[in-house]
């Protein structure tokens, strides 16, 4: 009974991911611990671009395990992800988006903890705001961090598109 839990859990999580493709482009690192035989801990910076809006990028910056235990991918990860989302562009939606939809999703252990950045609009404020977070199914963090992305003018001219013309419901 308990294996079969596990198992519909790990096959969720598995869908769950997959919901965002996008592969994150790796800026740069900086060692935190060194280790004389094996990698050392890291902490390293990632950059993606919103799948659904166009013109916003984010960077985060998450810790990775070297030693033995993180070469051969088997290290939980800690849940301290840091992020920062900016307007790189004019803003253009591709598609209607609910509030914490996610832009992105990454395993950060063996089976269960995830990485997820999520989206959602103030529609009052015409901002986006990112958050990033890490969950488990049985016992979640509560460590997380927010970015909010202002829509403003870009260039000579245009409308400025609102937010909550784009959430669902």
């Amino acid at each position: 009974m308990i294996r079969l839990a596990i198992l519909s859990v790990a096959a969720w999580a598995g869908l769950a991911g997959s919901a965002v493709a996008q592969e994150p482009d790796r800026i740069f690192d900086k060692s935190t611990v060194w280790r004389p035989l094996t990698p050392d801990d890291k902490l390293v910076v990632y950059g993606i671009d919103d799948p659904a809006v166009e013109g916003v990028a984010c960077h985060y910056t998450t810790p990775e395990r070297g030693g033995i235990k993180g070469t051969i991918g088997v290290a939980e990860e800690v849940s301290d992800i840091s992020l920062a989302c900016r307007q790189i562009g004019p803003i253009r939606f591709k598609e209607k988006f609910a509030q914490g939809d996610i832009v992105f999703s990454e395993r950060r252990s063996l089976i269960f903890k995830r990485m997820r950045i999520v989206r959602g609009c103030d529609a009052k404020r015409n901002v986006l705001v990112y958050m990033v977070y890490s969950d488990r199914p049985i016992e979640g963090s509560p460590k997380n961090s927010t970015s909010s992305v202002p829509i403003m003018p870009w260039g000579a001219g245009g409308e400025i598109p609102r937010c909550g013309d784009w959430l669902k419901g």
